[in-house]
């Protein structure tokens, strides 16, 4: 405990801010072991997602002292690496925030560094969706770009994004040498941070991006769909009503309680669209106002679900329907380049690919690998991220992604047909690809490392009746995906894959079955077969990893 009291008065003393240097001194005073012991029993590791945490004092925690020492690693890091000549002056670095607690002065923190460091930065000019920082750091030829966002965590998190010139999240080896950098910082006083010396962006960078997204439509395509929107308490409200007002769609009914940002999330458990009750008042709107579709983003507006009126309700589509769609639109338009995806990821987009004759490739998990395939046209992720403009945005952009799924929805409505139209068409023409997703949240981290080696050391033989026909052990890396702490099984008829989430305290299992179907006529029993198989595996799996 002495030493304990010892590493957290050390901390305290550097502490910048006086939020959290109260909260340290309280526990400090009051003698709180258990809380100290939490925040002081490491650091927060930055990875290839940058860092993400819960807010609070300390180093196991987001705050402005973890994020000083990150950007002075990041700023040494440029300094010896990435920038134009190698040396400490001409290399921007651009800085974008979302609406999060702390956002905002965790963006200055970071400029300041740059600037103490010899760099040049420049912020965004307010609170404004992941993808524009994307953009911007290639449009303004940066060497390296921070977005700080949590995404669509809790109200109680946040987080640092790092980007490279190339305008794509960082990969290994780059994050490892980053965090060197961060572990070489030995004091605050060390890091020198002007009080002022960056540049704060004006809206020509957001009018810039705005004007890539005409990029994304087709000349004369229609613009007829209507859509009920949901910015889920995040940033991305402003930025879609201007392109969707841009791209002459109809202007967006809103969910006007989720509509301005709100850090606190006040009417969903959590802001992501994936979760249980997230979309009920995005569905309630819908019934009111009977739109085409609805669409939301996740609070930094990278991402973009979508939901339609399957027999009288409202429901989400999955990310791998939104995915196969997204891709169908672009071949019958004619688009040429690689498509690529998530090993996570349905294998539908595959069959589309060959049967267009387009190059396509699988990627680990993480836009961060999907953005550097080589021709990249379109990727996508399970989790409701699509690139449908590399060349613009090399990440996945929720408000793209939103104008290009309503152009096919105003296609399709000019022909008197729906999205759920064109996957049943996909699904006769390549089989009902059906997935699911097993996923465990916990608050024992070491329940995540027990359930994978429980795997390595008892690999399943059979799931759902069907026979494990090839069962991989992803760290040791395959002839075209580099290591990664993941197991793969190929069944007949079925494939599953198992994770750890990287950037949430879950184990992540990805289901998918592959049902033939014959014709139109036979599709209502290959969902009656697919859901089966699809409730079994969940079981069977459950049981294999003791989850």
């Amino acid at each position: 405990m002495h030493d304990l009291i010892a590493r957290a008065s050390a901390w305290l003393a550097e502490d910048p801010d006086p939020d959290t240097r109260a909260e340290l001194a309280a526990l400090i005073d009051a003698g709180d072991e258990k809380e100290l012991a939490a925040r002081f029993a490491g650091t927060l590791q930055f990875g290839t997602a940058g860092l993400r945490g819960e807010l609070g004092a300390g180093p196991m925690r987001m705050n402005r002292s973890v994020v000083i020492r990150a950007a002075a690693g990041l700023a040494a890091y440029l300094k010896k690496n990435g920038t134009p000549h190698g040396g400490t002056d001409g290399g921007l670095v651009v800085i974008g925030y979302d609406a999060r607690h702390k956002s905002a002065d965790f963006a200055r923190d970071t400029a300041a560094v740059m600037t103490g460091a010899g760099l040049r930065a420049a912020v965004l000019p307010r609170p404004l969706p992941t993808p524009v920082l994307a953009f911007a750091i290639r449009h303004l030829g940066a060497v390296a770009g921070v977005e700080v966002t949590a995404s669509h965590n809790p109200p109680q998190d946040n987080g640092y994004k790092v980007y490279l010139g190339d305008g794509s999240q960082i990969v290994p080896p780059a994050d490892a040498g980053i965090a060197a950098e961060i572990d070489a910082i030995t004091s605050l006083d060390e890091v020198p941070r002007p009080e002022e010396g960056w540049e704060v962006l004006d809206d020509a960078v957001l009018d810039a991006y705005l004007a890539r997204t005409d990029a994304v439509l087709a000349n004369g395509s229609p613009r007829t769909a209507r859509t009920v929107y949901t910015a889920m308490h995040g940033v991305g409200k402003d930025v879609l009503l201007a392109a969707f007002a841009r791209a002459g769609f109809p202007e967006p009914v809103l969910v006007a309680e989720q509509a301005e940002p709100d850090p606190d999330f006040p009417t969903v458990a959590f802001p992501n669209p994936e979760e249980p009750g997230a979309m009920d008042l995005a569905f309630a709107r819908a019934r009111a106002t009977d739109p085409d579709l609805v669409i939301a983003n996740d609070p930094d507006a990278d991402r973009c679900a979508v939901a339609v009126e399957d027999g009288g309700e409202w429901r989400m589509l999955r990310g791998d329907e939104v995915g196969a769609l997204l891709a169908a639109h672009l071949v019958r338009r004619g688009a040429q380049g690689t498509f690529a995806e998530s090993i996570v990821s349905s294998s539908l987009l595959g069959r589309i690919a060959e049967q267009a004759g387009l190059p396509y490739e699988e990627t680990l998990t993480g836009f961060k690998w999907i953005a550097r395939v080589d021709g990249l046209r379109y990727g996508y992720e399970e989790a409701l991220g699509y690139c449908v403009d590399p060349e613009g945005v090399r990440d996945k952009d929720g408000i793209t992604a939103a104008l290009l799924i309503t152009e096919l929805a105003s296609r399709l409505k000019e022909e008197g047909r729906t999205l759920l139209d064109l996957l049943d068409d996909l699904a006769v023409e390549h089989g009902l690809h059906a997935t699911d997703q097993l996923s465990v949240r916990v608050q024992d981290l070491s329940l995540i490392a027990d359930a994978m080696r429980r795997l390595r050391e008892q690999p399943p033989a059979r799931l759902a009746g069907l026979a494990v026909t090839r069962a991989e052990d992803l760290t040791k890396g395959t002839e075209t995906l580099p290591p990664t702490d993941g197991l793969r099984y190929t069944l007949d008829g079925a494939r599953v894959i198992v994770r750890p989430s990287g950037t949430e305290p879950k184990l992540k299992c990805y289901l998918e079955v592959v049902v033939p179907v014959p014709a139109h006529a036979d599709l209502p029993t290959a969902r009656t077969r697919a859901r089966a198989l699809l409730d079994s595996l969940k079981r069977d799996l459950s049981a294999a990893a003791g989850i």
